[in-house]
């Protein structure tokens, strides 16, 4: 990889992409951060594209906010001509923007929740398909590059329903798929199956209910750990050695070295929720 190196993450006003913003950015690089929050208060949490670059430029890198609706392919284009013209190529995309409907969490079949919740095949699955159009020119300038699409165990068991889980399912075939694209370019491409996350909504739901969370936070990741897992798997010899799979944060932080912000390892809930799902070797072009 570069030592100037360039990453663009996806949905990173707060959260998963926060998170690994802001970890990608402490390792020095340069980090596009999107997302349609311009100033607090304009959405249900705190967090702002422009608060996640500021603290990235704190911890040593160099953020750039970039106000992007990732339903608009419109949009997205534009950020990577922007990122075009500025670098000239890119190292790092994680797809993380995704939405969260209401009702996602509700109880009962998917026919008594809410048909939006299909939305999230829009900026979820969609949007890491239309990202990922449009990063390829400028990865593929790059000696290696890295995608990594954020995803988790609902891809293989269920999680909130069918539209959640069709949606996570989809970004890891995803990645399975575009590896093989990718891979004369030396592109390695992963979807990443992260724990559960202390992000701004989980934390509000942990304190809310702290007797009933009280085990789950205890075990809960923070966001940047997955952002160091994406940076020790970018400056790793070979990345291509895990593209095209679906690889769960813990175990893969385990393989790497890699510890959470407070040195300790995360557990893998493969034995509770499940494995990765294996892909055949197959190609039909």
């Amino acid at each position: 990889m570069t030592e100037n190196r360039v990453a663009v993450v996806t949905g990173a006003s707060r959260g998963a992409g926060k998170g690994i913003a802001l970890a990608l950015g402490a390792a020095g690089m340069t980090v596009y951060v999107t997302g349609r929050t311009r100033a607090e208060g304009g959405a249900d949490l705190p967090g702002t594209v422009s608060g996640t670059a500021e603290e990235i430029d704190a911890r040593g890198g160099t953020g750039v906010p970039v106000i992007c609706d990732h339903s608009d392919d419109a949009q997205v284009r534009a950020l990577f001509e922007r990122v075009e013209r500025e670098h000239g190529a890119l190292d790092v995309l994680v797809n993380n923007a995704f939405t969260i409907p209401d009702g996602l969490t509700d109880k009962g079949p998917f026919w008594e929740k809410p048909l939006a919740l299909q939305s999230m095949f829009d900026v979820g699955m969609r949007s890491a398909y239309v990202a990922s159009y449009y990063a390829a020119p400028l990865l593929i300038e790059r000696d290696t590059a890295l995608v990594v699409n954020t995803s988790s165990f609902g891809g293989r068991c269920y999680m909130h329903g069918p539209a959640y889980g069709a949606g996570k399912a989809a970004v890891d075939k995803m990645a399975h798929d575009m590896a093989e694209d990718f891979r004369p370019h030396n592109v390695a491409v992963i979807s990443l199956w992260m724990g559960l996350l202390k992000t701004e909504r989980n934390r509000a739901l942990f304190d809310g209910v702290p007797d009933r969370y009280e085990s789950f936070a205890a075990g809960a990741e923070t966001p940047e750990f997955s952002g160091r897992l994406i940076d020790a798997l970018a400056r790793s010899a070979d990345p291509m050695k895990w593209t095209g799979q679906v690889l769960i944060g813990a175990e893969l932080g385990a393989e790497l070295g890699v510890t959470d912000i407070d040195g300790s390892r995360p557990r893998s809930h493969r034995g509770m929720l499940g494995d990765p799902p294996t892909f055949s070797a197959a190609v039909v072009k």
